[in-house]
């Protein structure tokens, strides 16, 4: 148990520590678009502070490994919120990105729920399990999966719309989270095959499972799809959002897929069920839009998004200026010339502003 906590408080740090190191690369990088993947991949792998933010990711999931073999799937997943509040100062200490009173509110119902959750394991004996049955395992993997892609697309299509608000990246955090958390099930699984007295059978009971192969579509989707939102959008937003949709998607499919029990003291059930209550309610209580700057300036050369309103008694449609008229002294008489005949004279080039003075 005492191992096991360890090795997700290391995880934190290594999770926190990366996501932050890459956002911070991401920022020099050009943008960034699924649309593109191989793009984004050669752009990243061109970034040597992106590589060592990805290593640390890389060693934050091989703790993971550790802590799955040790505690139950639903406390480890609540172990790992705790590196939200890590993450909250890293990106504040280095990032500069500055917290709403709403988010450092949510921080604190985290922390409530990690209380909650550590003390339903305090002397358990839960049964950890190991494997899952591989048509329960793919019917919750599948059409989770679905929804990941199908939610990341929609948030795109609705950050091209006008006159829309600036988005916080609720969606696409939901979007990666989901990913994140069919991976949560391929480690939780990959870790039950792990035996390391016998390295030849362990491996052929991997590449005959299901597990390396949803760990490979999920890093490489997620790699895709994170990088992109976490350009886009804080990170101190974006990963509480994706963190907090992992631990209740594993919490609630691992139970069903792993058949991991839950306590049956009434004390520890309701310590445990309602740390994951609360962690929903962080979810939703995050702002869905970033507050817009108060005095934006428009960007040069942009047009703005909305026309100028037409003069009172106009149509609103493009007219050529009036050309005064003349009664051969120069002085005009409020005449228009469409009511004037008109003088024989060069049409002026279209669009050059100059009104046309009849000929004296």
């Amino acid at each position: 148990m005492l191992w096991g906590v360890a090795a997700a408080l290391l995880a934190n740090v290594l999770f926190s520590a990366g996501f932050v190191i890459e956002k911070r690369a991401l920022s020099s990088l050009p943008p960034l678009s699924a649309a593109r993947p191989g793009q984004v991949v050669a752009h990243l792998l061109r970034s040597p502070l992106w590589l060592l933010g990805a290593i640390s990711l890389l060693l934050g999931f091989a703790a993971q490994l550790a802590v799955y073999r040790t505690l139950p799937l639903v406390a480890a997943q609540g172990l790992f919120v705790t590196g939200l509040v890590m993450l909250l100062l890293l990106s504040a200490l280095f990032l500069g990105e500055r917290s709403t009173g709403r988010e450092r509110q949510a921080m604190v119902a985290i922390v409530a729920a990690l209380v909650m959750i550590v003390f339903s394991l305090h002397e358990s004996t839960e049964k950890i399990s190991k494997l899952a049955p591989l048509p329960v395992l793919l019917a919750i993997c599948l059409p989770s999966l679905a929804l990941a892609l199908g939610l990341f697309l929609s948030a795109e299509r609705r950050s091209r719309r006008r006159h829309r608000l600036p988005t916080a990246g609720v969606p696409y955090g939901v979007a990666v989270g989901f990913l994140y958390g069919v991976s949560s099930l391929a480690i939780k699984g990959a870790a039950g095959l792990i035996d390391v007295a016998d390295v030849p059978g362990t491996a052929i009971a991997m590449l005959t499972s299901p597990y390396p192969y949803i760990l490979l579509f999920t890093g490489s989707t997620g790699l895709i799809l994170s990088q992109t939102a976490l350009q886009r959008c804080r990170a101190s937003l974006i990963v509480p959002v994706c963190t907090t949709v992992n631990f209740l998607f594993a919490v609630v499919s691992g139970t069903i897929a792993f058949a991991e029990p839950l306590p049956g003291e009434p004390l520890r059930l309701a310590l445990r069920l309602g740390g994951a209550a609360l962690a929903v309610s962080v979810l939703l209580a995050l702002p869905r839009h970033d507050e817009p700057a108060p005095d934006a300036a428009p960007e040069p050369g942009r047009e703005s998004d909305t026309p100028p309103s037409p003069e009172p008694g106009t149509t609103g449609a493009e007219t050529e200026p009036e050309a005064s008229t003349g009664t051969g002294t120069g002085t005009g008489t409020g005449t228009s010339t469409a009511d004037a005949p008109a003088p024989h004279h060069p049409e002026p080039r279209k669009g050059s502003g100059h009104h046309v003075h009849p000929l004296p």
